[in-house]
């Protein structure tokens, strides 16, 4: 089975940005970005694809949503799932956006790497938390203390003045809060009043929309006042006047604009107009380049690493990609603490790195197997007519993650970390064109590769088995699907009719788990495995169902055929009768 493992952009956004790897040093702008406050250099114009999901506050995924890339757009599906692919981007800028009735506009700036790059955006909801009216300075407050003073002029966007109700929709984003990134827009990178490129430490950032009485986009005449409260974790080291940067949705990075002054809890400060605004610190910056591999010294993607400089509160986090990598911009001269983290959020190593004053390579980081289990998830996708699908993904969810996999030809593949005593797992499986789904089914880690079998996407077929012999053809079971479990154990069954073949699994099984055939068998016409024959199949038993609920099964090894070796796998995804 042909494997193919996805390619993950990766954005840490805080005080340092972490990106994937790209040559490119030609000093070229970017067109679109082309501006002379900012010195960035953009790269050249590359075609990259694209993968992610929008998702609302809570983390459900958002139907409809429009993702535009450059000049290219798409839907998101029923997941909040969108895929472009091909987009014309720059080398080291790509800036998505996002748009959805009833929400902001969300958005993500990331520097592109040569694979699928994943990405993440969480809509805030554009609910109106207040009104004033123009003509009349008033004021409107959120619960955390988050408050804008209106002086009561206020305009449309042909510049013509307003008059009447505005309605206020204001959002804070906490620094402590661990979504910020996925909620915030762009990335951290900006333009400092010399045109400097900087990456930023957040203090806090909120966002103010502004709406006529029928629905219109409106903006300040005159200035307002903003007060952001600071958290309580940077209370302590909050300067007592810092720079205020408004984000530029056209470009997609912050600039400087102004500062705010401290006042007991709060940032206090003055606007002109309103879009994001951001208290940060600006820093200095270097590259960092890093990869992790195992004992193999074989790449291993979805790591989390966490960086945090030693005079900053909130770390911040990302995920290395399939060649194992991690490259982005630090604040230089400035000690770190890095952590890499498994996939559940628990630390397995962590280390103090520079200060670095120069660009930096650091030595490969491997992950030994007492550190933390590995494994590979692989298997095919396939429609309604056993086809493989050519355009569609698959989703894992397993610890505190979801991820995502793009087929190839119906290949996939995750390369993901276990965490200990947590091996269960979720996989879904769509195929983007059809629009049908294998619907969530439960599995269990085996290490070092965890053997799907095939996936059937196919919203019609509630129940179905499936197996695989060498590279056979997979043998595709649905139809009127026996299967129970009692005190005898578990049983699943199809009997054939003329022309077609049956299928039988029964087991001494009564948990779910890891069996051999000592514990259970497989037969029909083409196939016998059971404790009587040579054979080291194992089967792992995810989930038994109440009566109508599902039961899980995987199974994958080789066994003697007539004195000739076979490997064999399978899915059993069927119904509990009783």
């Amino acid at each position: 089975m042909k494997k193919f493992k996805i390619i993950l952009a990766l954005i840490i956004t805080s005080s340092f940005l972490f990106v994937g790897c790209e040559t490119n040093d030609d000093g070229y702008t970017d067109e679109q970005n082309q501006d002379s406050s900012i010195n960035y250099d953009f790269g050249t114009t590359v075609s990259k694809d694209f993968m992610g999901e929008i998702v609302n506050e809570n983390g459900n995924p958002i139907q409809s949503a429009t993702v535009t890339i450059g000049n290219t757009t798409a839907q998101t599906d029923i997941n909040g799932v969108f895929i472009i692919n091909g987009a014309s981007v720059k080398s080291k800028f790509a800036y998505i956006t996002v748009t959805k009735s009833g929400f902001l506009d969300g958005s993500r700036s990331v520097i592109p790497t040569s694979g699928v790059n994943k990405v993440k955006i969480m809509l805030l909801d554009a609910t109106v938390v207040g009104t004033v009216n123009s003509g009349t300075a008033g004021s409107v407050n959120l619960p955390n203390g988050t408050k804008v003073d209106f002086g009561g002029d206020f305009k449309k966007q042909d510049g013509s003045a307003y008059s009447g109700t505005v309605s206020v929709i204001m959002h804070h984003l906490d620094p402590a809060d661990t979504d910020v990134e996925a909620k915030m827009p762009g990335m951290l990178l900006a333009s400092d009043v010399n045109g400097q490129a900087k990456v930023l430490e957040t203090f806090g950032m909120m966002n103010v929309e502004l709406r006529g009485s029928g629905g219109e986009k409106l903006q300040l005449a005159n200035d307002a006042t903003i007060e952001m409260p600071i958290t309580t974790g940077q209370i302590a080291s909050s300067p007592s006047s810092i720079p205020l940067w408004h984000f530029d949705d056209t470009k997609g990075y912050w600039v400087e604009e102004g500062s705010a002054t401290k006042v007991g809890n709060k940032y206090v400060g003055t606007v002109s107009h309103f879009s994001w605004w951001n208290c940060d610190a600006q820093f200095p910056t270097v590259n960092l380049c890093l990869t992790i591999v195992n004992p193999n010294n074989q790449p291993i993607s979805n790591v989390q690493v966490e960086l945090a400089p030693n005079n900053q509160t909130y770390p911040r986090s990302g995920t290395s990609d399939s060649s194992g990598e991690i490259c982005g911009l630090i604040p230089a001269n400035q000690t770190i603490t890095m952590n890499i983290k498994d996939n559940c959020g628990n630390i397995i190593q962590t280390s103090q790195i520079g200060p670095f004053s120069s660009n930096t390579v650091l030595p490969t980081i491997t992950l030994t197997t007492g550190m933390v289990a590995q494994t590979t998830v692989q298997g095919t996708l396939t429609d309604c007519n056993n086809t493989n699908v050519t355009n569609g993904y698959v989703i894992l969810n397993y610890g505190n993650q979801n991820l995502y996999s793009n087929v190839t030809n119906g290949s996939f593949s995750f390369n993901t970390l276990v965490c200990s005593g947590n091996d269960d797992f979720t996989l879904e499986g769509f195929d983007y064109d059809s629009v049908q789904t294998t619907g969530e089914i439960s599995y269990t880690f085996t290490t070092p590769v965890t053997n799907i079998g095939t996936l059937v996407a196919c919203t019609a077929v509630a129940e179905y088995i499936t197996y695989q012999i060498d590279n056979e053809p997979v043998d595709y079971f649905i139809g009127n699907i026996s299967a129970s479990s009692s005190p005898n154990g578990l049983n699943v069954s199809l009997q054939g009719t003329t022309g077609t073949s049956s299928f039988y699994f029964y087991g001494d099984i009564f948990a779910t788990g890891s069996y051999t055939t000592a514990n259970f068998l497989i037969e029909n016409s083409e196939v016998i495995i059971q404790n009587g024959v040579t054979n080291n199949v194992v089967c792992n038993v995810s989930q038994i169902g109440a009566i109508g609920g599902y039961i899980d099964i995987t199974f994958s090894g080789t066994y003697d055929d007539n004195g000739t070796t076979k490997s064999i796998s399978g899915v059993i995804h069927v119904i509990r009768d009783n």
